[in-house]
């Protein structure tokens, strides 16, 4: 059975996480104490003085009774005093108290209740919504938490994925951890494998043929995924994005460094590095100099420099073999 604190203040703007820690603070409760054990204010109940009448309640149940207050935000820092007073007496051990501030603009948990429930040396937890551009770098603590190591391109890809709601990130968070265990390297190839569609996953795919030389399958996925509905101007980032990575590569191996020493330098796990090693040294580094060119130049015919009368797929097709070539 978990060991209960005093009192909880669980406050702060990401109301659907806020829920969320309500909605599992109740469950345990009641399988502690049963429905009857937990009483829960909310809505134009939840006031200081009913709250303060709850608290100081005295009953002859037995174990653990729950007061579950949603909706503090709303009190005033002078309407706190008398629950204050309630909650230092209330006796620890058969009594906890849940209170839940869902903060918004000028809504906020009064300072006097964040005092009152350190002094019974109660638990406080801000759940609050972080910034669009700040989500990497928490998806990145958050995984840390979980003990896999999430690098920052796999942070964005993550939230490229599933958007920026934090409850979904952090669900995909802990797939991701359950999939790979403890002491896992998480990068975007391994998110897009777990979270990708379909077709986002044959857009790496088509990245991994260029790198690789092979013609036949580049010129089949990129059929396939223009088939499917799939713009040209949305391929082309993998596509760059990959042969640079192989540009690179090929320049430090042409200049003598080791695979494994290469292979130290690449954010990807073993074997997918070893694999894109061996294919870039099946390559010469001028040929992957001039797939990437050629991709320079289908992004510019996609912006409108098309030229001679040929339509985008007509295009697309020469780059891609250009590039494979």
């Amino acid at each position: 059975m978990p060991a209960f604190r005093a009192a909880y203040l669980i406050h702060g703007d990401d109301h659907g996480r806020i829920a969320e820690r309500r909605a599992r603070l109740r469950a345990m409760a009641e399988e502690s104490a049963g429905t009857a054990g937990v009483e829960v204010y909310e809505g134009d109940q939840c006031t200081p003085a009913a709250l303060e009448i709850a608290i100081s309640t005295m009953t002859f149940a037995m174990g653990r009774r729950f007061v579950i207050a949603d909706g503090v935000e709303r009190w005033k820092d002078a309407e706190v005093t008398g629950v204050a007073t309630a909650l230092k007496s209330a006796d620890p051990e058969t009594l906890t108290v849940a209170f839940f501030a869902r903060e918004e603009g000028r809504y906020k948990a009064p300072d006097k209740l964040h005092d009152a429930v350190k002094k019974v040396e109660g638990q406080i937890a801000a759940e609050n919504n972080v910034k669009a551009w700040d989500l990497p770098k928490w998806l990145e603590a958050q995984a840390k938490g979980l003990k896999i190591d999430l690098d920052r391109e796999g942070a964005k890809a993550l939230v490229a994925q599933v958007g920026e709601r934090q409850q979904r990130l952090m669900r995909e968070l802990e797939k991701l951890a359950l999939e790979h265990g403890p002491g896992a390297y998480i990068g975007p190839e391994e998110v897009i494998d777990s979270c990708a569609t379909s077709s986002e996953k044959k857009v790496w795919s088509l990245a991994d043929a260029l790198v690789a030389g092979d013609k036949q399958a580049s010129l089949e996925l990129l059929l396939e995924l223009r088939q499917q509905g799939e713009r040209v101007t949305g391929l082309i980032y993998n596509m760059v994005r990959r042969l640079r990575d192989a540009v690179t590569v090929a320049e430090a191996l042409h200049a003598g460094q080791a695979p494994a020493q290469v292979k130290r330098t690449l954010r990807m796990p073993p074997r997918a590095a070893d694999k894109f090693i061996k294919d870039v040294g099946a390559r010469d580094l001028e040929s992957l100099r001039q797939a990437l060119a050629a991709m320079a130049d289908l992004e510019a015919a996609t912006r409108g420099h098309l030229g001679g009368g040929l339509n985008e797929d007509t295009v697309a097709i020469r780059a891609v073999l250009a590039a494979a070539a």
